[in-house]
């Protein structure tokens, strides 16, 4: 059954939409009057005390240095999985220690038994849940929202990332620091240290919230130092410990670091019949601590060519797909930019600026006023398209964020952001471009002490050339998370002339309205092969706005519904196995082709409604073994009284630590669609087959020189694509890159178009 609102005058919609929306408010209200206020920490009796070292410590993986002996030990680890209600079985002896530069960390990690351990590859920034590692979370500012993680694989492997929010991970965060692992068949140990010319913490302040979070493969075990409840991540800041230290840290010093890069290359659009370009540029980064939490950050023809290429997808809707951003200068603090709106109604996604266009030059400052205030600015200047068919303008990029912390983790934001073009003429004009587009947001961020409720409230209006009314987005989102219950309740309207230029809105015109609950079972056995086994309903509905949204509204959301019933089980070896059962319906605003939406020869005519049921399964093996596989498949029917088939598959294989393989097969087969013919808009029935094939290999020489290699074939879009990279990290944070990219046609491997890169960068600390 499709959900359609009665035709109705505006004002009657409109206090319909008050009245949902008050009733959300009230309820969050409620939940926030219940909240515990207390500001003491959960975990505030979890205490380490550091002291200084009087003598010198090498990062060698040795632990041979006196200075260890005299450090106390942070031991007895809490199991966090399979279950969180006794101490962990394997055993993790952890030490600190710190002089005038350095924060020192190390740890000896214990398996169950002798075993070889279980990594991926000696690949910085890898997947947490596929290697045995220990990762060392700090949070300086005791705000339970900001803090960092360092830690490494068994074999060496580095990651680093900030978190935000409490809970959420950015792993594309890097700095400098160094570590080194060994490893004697029966334990493995981690030495690090950690110039405190990488943190941001406020002078003075003796008291860090600390916590170490270990993933032990061969006994399946996740352990903690303080213990955190099973239902979170192992990162969640509202459970820290603290590190105390004998005396102040070294107060931060004035720190500058210019971060130049220099590059050459050639690249050729076969496509157009261009000649080969040969590139040389110049340019580079800085980092200017302007206070100890407050960073600034400048960059002058930045390059971002050693990015990692974004993995293609199967897109079988009309609207835009969300990639993240990779891009280094965008990445620290991105919360206080990034945490604005909701999965489909972000204002600000700064994967938008430099699209199609060179950034020139950019400015960003972003961290803490002080423990209660944090504030991000951000100014971007781009250059105008120099292909003139396009006739992209020069646009300057602004943003202004304010943060306030209220309660023990909650916090008021507000952000502005401003894109303005620079030079703008009438044939920018004639050609879709707007000189203008902005967006003022409010929001309220919910996260109670215990992280059981989160959610946020925000209101967001854009300011656009010749726009007149609604043209404003609200939404609402709220989370509780117990030991056994998943309940989520997502409510969000987007103006029929909301535009977020800078954001990620790929429909506009609608009500959305989701809720979910989920109940988790657990066996009371404990040697049974089932860790856990949850059912779920989901439910996801859009409303378009209006019922008289004209053919062409490109963004114009649907009418659709999709109700889902999901059973979940984990097992004990970490291997997952999903089953889904769905009703859709949907009632067209627009035409669109439902069997390939990036061809136009056939299409399903608006205002046609379709309903099909469907189901799907999903399973994950166990990271244990050497030899990995998983698959998905779905089959129902589907527009038009259609049928589609979709099946997934991933196999991989380690040598570890030096090689990963994997590779990865869909298979999407659609049929007897009963749709348009664009040239005569005669009816017929069509389908079609298309694949989706990726492989990557990894090679990792040493933890810091390694060789990745993609390969894509995307059928849907008629694209081969090839991107080779070997990067070289020959000092912390400093790195020489390779990077070779080709585009084919699949029909006779045509070359579409192929660059190669070298760049060299480096990061010095003035």
């Amino acid at each position: 059954m499709s959900l359609i609102f009665a035709k109705t005058d505006s004002v009657h919609q409109q206090n319909i939409q008050k009245q949902s929306v008050r009733k959300i408010f009230i309820l969050l209200t409620i939940c926030l009057v219940s909240l515990k206020l207390s500001a003491q920490k959960i975990n505030e009796k979890y205490q380490y005390h550091i002291k200084k070292a009087t003598g010198e410590i090498r990062i060698d993986g040795k632990l041979n240095e006196a200075e260890w002996q005299r450090c106390e030990t942070a031991q007895d680890f809490w199991m966090m999985t399979p279950a969180d209600t006794s101490k962990a079985n394997c055993r993790t002896e952890a030490k600190f220690t710190y002089d005038d530069n350095f924060l020192y960390f190390s740890a000896i990690n214990y398996q169950a038994k002798e075993a070889p351990y279980i990594v991926e590859s000696l690949k910085r920034d890898f997947n947490f849940g596929r290697n045995d590692n220990l990762w060392l979370v700090l949070e300086p500012f005791n705000d339970l929202t900001n803090g960092w993680v360092f830690g490494t694989n068994a074999a060496g492997a580095q990651f680093d990332g900030q978190i935000g929010d409490g809970t959420n991970l950015n792993p594309n965060w890097d700095n400098r620091w160094s570590s080194q692992t060994s490893f004697d068949g029966k334990k493995w140990i981690l030495e690090m240290a950690i110039p405190f010319s990488s943190l941001r913490y406020k002078a003075g302040e003796t008291n860090w919230g600390m916590n170490l979070s270990r993933l032990d493969l061969g006994s399946n075990e996740k352990s903690t130092w303080a213990p955190i409840p099973r239902q979170f991540f192992s990162i969640t800041l509202a459970y820290t410990g603290s590190l105390v230290w004998d005396n102040p840290p070294p107060a931060p010093k004035t720190n500058i670091s210019i971060i130049p890069y220099a590059l050459t290359g050639v690249s050729k659009n076969f496509e157009k019949g261009e000649e080969g370009a040969f590139r040389k540029d110049i340019g580079g980064d800085a980092k200017i601590a302007v206070s100890p939490s407050l960073n600034l950050d400048l960059t002058v023809n930045p390059d971002f060519s050693q990015v990692d290429v974004d993995q293609q997808v199967t897109n079988l809707n009309r609207f835009e797909l969300f990639f993240p951003e990779r891009r280094q200068f965008f990445l620290e603090n991105s919360d206080i930019f990034n945490s604005f709106g909701g999965a489909e109604t972000q204002p600000f996604f700064s994967r938008r600026i430099g699209l199609g266009t060179p950034i020139q030059y950019g400015a960003r400052l972003s961290g803490k006023l002080d423990n209660n205030w944090r504030i991000g600015v951000l100014n971007i200047q781009t250059s105008a398209n120099k292909d003139t068919s396009v006739g992209l303008p020069t646009y300057n990029y602004s943003v202004f964020a304010l943060q306030r912390k209220i309660f023990s983790r909650s916090n008021i934001s507000m952000m502005v952001v401003n894109k303005e073009g620079i030079g703008f003429g009438q044939e920018n004009a004639k050609k879709g471009f707007n000189q203008y587009n902005r967006n003022a947001i409010l929001q309220y961020n919910l996260a109670s002490k215990n992280n059981v409720w989160v959610g946020k409230i925000a209101l967001m209006k854009s300011f656009s050339p010749e726009q007149t009314t609604d043209d404003y987005t609200q939404l609402v989102d709220l989370a509780y998370t117990t030991k056994v219950w998943d309940l989520n309740l997502t409510y969000t309207r987007v103006g029929d002339n909301y535009r977020s230029e800078v954001g990620f809105v790929p429909r506009r015109g609608y009500h959305y309205l989701s809720p979910s609950a989920g109940y988790v079972f657990y066996p009371k056995k404990s040697d049974s092969r089932i860790v856990s086994h949850e059912p779920k309903l989901l439910s996801f509905m859009y409303v378009n706005n209006r019922q008289d949204v004209p053919v062409d509204v490109s963004l114009s959301s649907d009418n659709t519904t999709t109700h889902v019933f999901a059973y979940n089980l984990t097992f004990r070896n970490r291997a997952t196995f999903d089953i889904f059962l769905a009703y859709d319906n949907n009632l067209l605003f627009s035409s669109f082709n439902p069997i390939n939406p990036y061809l136009k020869d056939y299409y399903v005519k608006n205002r046609s409604e379709h309903s099909w049921t469907s189901w799907s399964t999903s399973f994950v093996s166990t990271p244990r073994t050497l030899f990995t596989y998983s698959f998905n498949s779905r089959y129902g029917t589907y527009f038009g009284n259609g049928t589609r088939l979709r099946l997934n598959a991933q196999v991989g294989y380690r040598f570890q630590p030096f090689v990963g393989i994997s590779f990865l097969g869909e298979y999407n087969d659609i049929r007897d669609v009963n749709l348009l013919s664009s040239k005569d808009n005669k009816p017929i029935v069509a389908g079609a087959s298309f694949w989706l094939v990726q492989s990557k290999i990894d090679i990792t020489f040493t933890n810091k020189l390694y060789w990745t290699t993609y390969f894509q074939y995307n059928e849907q879009i008629s694209n081969v694509n090839l991107n080779s990279r070997i990067q070289w990290r020959y000092k912390p944070a400093s790195d020489i890159f390779l990077v070779y990219s080709d585009n084919y046609l699949p029909s006779d491997l045509g070359i579409k178009n192929r660059s190669i890169v070298l760049k060299w960068n480096y990061w010095w600390n003035i």
